[in-house]
């Protein structure tokens, strides 16, 4: 053996270990070679006793010969620190990876490539222990450490895989729940990176930051009725109520302890079915190091974070919301990834998952790096993300955070702090391609789930399908509506009058997307206030106007979001340090704010008229969008065979008696939603039961109802 060879081997800079260690035919016989730097003494188990190994280098090398070759896989009798222990031979065995999957994983296509990369328990030519692999393409080598081996890059380098950059290694008798790292030695520089496995699927707790071996799946699922359904729904004109929550802050425990999945099964799912949502959508639940990041800061894109239990507690929530007939969303963030030092940032010492050039490898509001998308193993490892998620834990579908950040090189950047593309445009094309990619790949795939983005410009097309130019997305968040509406609604009533425009521009382009009305944890949080706290006037005036705001939310055409908190006036600010202040639902207006949601969100989710042509002009029409000096809007929602519900809201804390609307139809039409009704702490004015409508052309139809209008209230009204 060359000594050259012999010390990049025992410096732990060999690039191909399997070319030394292990069983190599030499003259007439047979060299085993094994590299154990803290053992005493190494031995080769035989059928007729043990080989003692003689130890040919101080640094750890011990090597056998002989004749005849032992059977594969062999194994070795280890004496160290005092102790004798027997393990099979890590360089007994062949590549773990075919050809096929390398291929794949090498054009960004090997989708399920979770199956295939990352620290996974296996059964390997008959022995049971864990199989390794990992993308470092610059690397001259690549170790696994952990507390197996005293975390000691020398004792289980990998194996290379040649121009596919993937290193892959089985080790023998590890087993779930054990820690692990890789240690990435780059080729140019000689630095060494300890570096988290960018597809492992289960962390220690914070603040440790490694890998662990996760244990196989014993869920059985009990949904198939529910994915069943779901794989057939024809979701464009179903009910899509989003209640989204924060699961390390929507409650706690006295000792500040986080609910587990299994708590938040037992108690948030019978609170979202009791209050009518359909949906609950979770901010990231993806591992991240700092609380305060919400989960934003994503350090594992395939493993649920340890705070709140294992993958198979996740499993049984999510499967408790599908028997309670409840979808499951992810916040999932393929935008940015955080820059510390420990994961993907720079992972084999080079620019791997980001960009070199800082203009557009760095996110600068965020102080994270931007994922390279034009890297078919960079896109690759987002594709198998969103896949994991919907197979392995049945989402129902993805919420993309920041699609904006990631269609625009010149987003939040000045003048010559980016680059343009190679047309001399500011679109990051090889965003574009990965997420028309990604979203083409989830609808065929995974029948009925959804992608929604949080896309905050006027990027044509964002939910439109891709075979017609689109970005692919089912639904797209309508920031317009919400901020032009929340505008509106902070302002004292006396002023809303020169501003009624606000509430009636999104008229003009409601259609152009399949749009979802949100008021998300992000207007709720630094230093915005809370959803109440935004409201004008005395106490009695704010509670009346959020009644109001939800009420206008629920008849708007589009699906719906709300922050956890929302339903019932939650008083401070949201912080993620705390549960919210449940104490409040002991009082009557904070209450009453939850009774009108609850009734708000069945209402939208029995009626067709409210939800059938969310994303179709065909179902909205203007009563009244012109009288700015009293703040009054009224308009029709209607659903597919035609029948119709009225929507009138007043806008000041002015009742306003005897105020006449157009009605399409002759006939009884009954109040079945009024905001001011003294169940939900309002002055309980209104039409009792309903009105009969008059044979009265107005404003373009051919009836008319006079209506009372609470002050600062919403009614609706149905005709039976």
């Amino acid at each position: 053996m060359p000594n050259t060879a012999l010390d990049r081997l025992l410096e732990a800079r060999h690039h191909d270990p399997f070319d030394l260690l292990g069983l190599h035919p030499e003259g007439n016989g047979h060299v085993l070679r094994v590299l154990r730097p803290h053992a005493d003494s190494v031995a080769l188990v035989l059928p007729d006793g043990a080989a003692t190994l003689t130890k040919t280098d101080p640094r750890g090398l011990f090597t056998w010969q002989g004749k005849t070759p032992p059977a594969r896989p062999w194994t070795l009798r280890i004496q160290e620190d005092g102790q004798e222990f027997d393990i099979v031979d890590p360089y007994a065995f062949l590549p773990i990876l075919n050809e096929d999957e390398l291929h794949l994983f090498g054009e960004g296509r090997l989708l399920e490539a979770y199956q295939s990369l990352g620290g996974l328990p296996a059964r390997h030519e008959g022995v049971d222990g864990v199989r390794f692999a990992v993308w470092a393409p610059t690397a001259e080598r690549v170790s696994v450490v952990g507390s197996f081996n005293r975390w000691d890059g020398r004792v289980h380098a990998m194996r290379s895989r040649g121009g596919t950059g993937v290193w892959e290694l089985f080790i023998p008798g590890l087993r779930p729940g054990d820690l692990y790292k890789y240690e990435i030695r780059n080729r140019d520089s000689g630095e060494i990176r300890i570096k988290t496995d960018p597809y492992a699927q289960y962390f220690e707790a914070r603040p440790g930051t490694a890998s662990m071996i996760p244990h196989p799946t014993h869920h059985q699922w009990q949904d198939g009725a529910w994915m069943e359904r779901r794989a057939g729904k024809d979701w464009l004109h179903a009910p899509m109520n989003v209640y989204e929550v924060h699961a390390g802050s929507w409650r706690r425990h006295p000792d500040g302890r986080f609910y587990t999945w299994r708590e938040l099964a037992d108690s948030l799912v019978p609170y979202v079915k009791d209050l009518g949502y359909t949906h609950i959508e979770f901010l990231p639940v993806t591992e991240h190091p700092l609380d305060e990041s919400w989960g934003y800061q994503t350090t594992g894109y395939f493993a649920p974070s340890n705070r709140f239990g294992t993958p198979d507690d996740l499993r049984h929530l999510i499967d408790a919301c599908h028997q309670a007939d409840i979808g499951v969303l992810l916040d999932w963030v393929p935008g940015h990834f955080p820059m510390d030092d420990w994961s993907l940032a720079r992972f084999d010492g080079t620019a791997l998952y980001e960009h070199q050039d800082p203009r557009l490898g760095v996110h600068q509001d965020w102080g994270t790096y931007i994922f390279n998308y034009g890297r078919n193993e960079v896109r690759g490892f987002l594709l198998a993300s969103a896949h994991y998620w919907l197979k392995e834990f049945h989402f129902d579908g993805l919420r993309v955070d920041a699609v904006a950040s990631m269609l625009y090189l010149d987003y939040s950047r000045k003048d010559g702090e980016w680059l343009p593309n190679k047309f001399g445009g500011r679109e990051n094309l090889e965003a574009i391609d990965f997420l028309r990619e990604m979203n083409a790949m989830i609808h065929e795939r995974f029948p009925g789930a959804l992608t929604i983005a949080e896309e905050s410009t006027a990027w044509p097309m964002v939910s439109r399908p891709v075979y017609l130019g689109g970005l692919g997305f089912s639904m797209k968040w309508n920031m317009g509506w919400m901020n032009d509406t929340l505008a509106y609604m902070h302002l004292d009533p006396v002023y809303r009058r020169y501003n009624h425009n606000n509430l009636t521009f999104g008229q003009l382009y409601a259609y152009s997307e399949n749009f979802v009305l949100p008021f998300s944890h992000d207007e709720v949080v630094h230093g915005k206030g809370s959803l109440i706290g935004k409201m004008p006037g005395d106490a009695w005036q704010q509670f009346a106007n959020l009644r109001l705001l939800l009420a206008y939310q629920a008849a708007s055409p589009g699906k719906k979001l709300n922050f956890m908190g929302n339903e019932w006036g939650h008083g401070r600010e949201w912080s993620s340090q705390w549960e919210l202040d449940w104490g409040l639902l002991q009082t009557s207006w904070h209450e009453g704010v939850q009774r009108a949601a609850r009734d708000l969100n069945r209402l939208y989710r029995d009626l067709p008229q409210l939800h059938e042509l969310d994303f179709q002009y065909e179902g909205f029409a203007w009563i009244d969008c012109h009288d700015a000096d009293q703040s009054i809007l009224a308009f029709l929602r209607r659903d597919r065979q035609g029948r119709a519900i009225i929507a009138a809201f007043n806008f000041t804390p002015v009742p306003r008696d005897g105020y006449r609307v157009g009605c399409p139809n002759a006939g009884f039409w009954r109040e079945i939603f009024n905001s001011d009704s003294e169940w939900y702490g309002g002055s309980n004015q209104g039409n009792g039961v309903g009105l009969i409508a008059e044979d009265k052309p107005w404003m373009g139809y051919a009836h008319s109802l006079v209506l009372t209008l609470p002050p600062l209230a919403g009614v609706i009204l149905h005709q039976d």
